[in-house]
This record gives C-alpha cells, structure tokens and sequence, in this order.
C-alpha cells in the first residue's frame, strides 16, 4: 500500500466537473491559487523564479476506473493509458500552470483547469529543457488537439 499526504490544497472557481476546461490550455485566463501547508512554506523557496510550475494532485472526486474509456476529445474508445481522463486506478492528476506571484505559503496560478478544493500532492518546476522532448507523436490526439481549447467536461468520469 501506497499512502501520500496532501501537502495543500488547490482552489479554483470550478465547483463541479461539468463544464470545466479539460486541459490548461483551455483555462488560459483562470485564475486561482494554491495553500501550501505551512509546514512546507520553506520548501517554496526560489520556486517564484519559474514562470511555470507543475502541479501533482489528486483526483479526489472521481471513483473507480474502466482500462477503454471514450475521451472528451473523440467519440472513439480509447485505452486508459492513452488519454488524460480522470477516473484511474490511482487518481494522480497534473497540469502545468503560469506562477503568477507567491505570498508565503500561497502561489497565485493562471491556467488552472482542476477542480476547487483538489488536493494537492506535489508541487514542481517546469523547465522546458527537460521537460519539453524536441520531436514528440500524439497518437489518436493529434486531430482532435486543435478543439482542446473549448472542450469542457461533462459528466462521463463521474
């Protein structure tokens, strides 16, 4: 057994799963914040020198899992592993943020697309030179990458 402890909480103004964007990049101008506990405020330290942060959370809204699920991006049936939704056999989410300002034990985000009161698990710096690999395959998501911007969700992966 594996057993992690939030070290915070993620809030944001999306209080269901219904109509929230299904990636970042369709929440460019969302703003919201992250509460560090206060027991991990110094672990914060230099991270307001990235302009992106990676968020690890946990999806705690969701309950169980199917290994084929059919994306919001298409209307085929996909492998699990293949997709980003979030009914998973551990409900461990990420999204890449904008760091906007942190105030103590607060990071203010833009780009956010998780639901309000996420746990948080994990908090990282993005760098593009390790994480953005030069030359990459999308799979099945290459035609369906250009309407990920006004996708939302709906209720499929309650």
């Amino acid at each position: 057994m594996i057993c992690y402890e939030p070290i915070g909480t993620i809030y944001s103004p999306f209080t269901t799963p219904e109509g929230m964007p299904i990636q970042p990049a369709g929440a460019k101008d969302v703003q919201g914040r992250v509460e560090v506990r206060p027991a991990y405020e110094e672990g914060l330290h230099d991270l307001e020198g990235f302009s992106h942060i990676f968020l690890v959370y946990h999806f705690h809204k969701v309950d169980g899992f199917d290994l084929t699920v059919t994306p919001f991006l298409d209307n085929k049936p996909h492998g699990l592993f293949s997709t980003r939704a979030p009914r998973r056999p551990n409900p461990v989410g990420l999204s890449v943020v904008r760091l906007l300002s942190r105030k103590e034990n607060i990071l203010y985000i833009e780009g956010v697309d998780v639901l309000d009161g996420t746990p948080l698990l994990d908090v990282k710096p993005y760098a593009p030179e390790f994480d953005a690999p030069g030359s990459v395959r999308t799979g099945w998501m290459e035609k369906a990458k250009r309407n990920v911007e006004e996708q939302r969700a709906d209720n499929r992966f309650k």
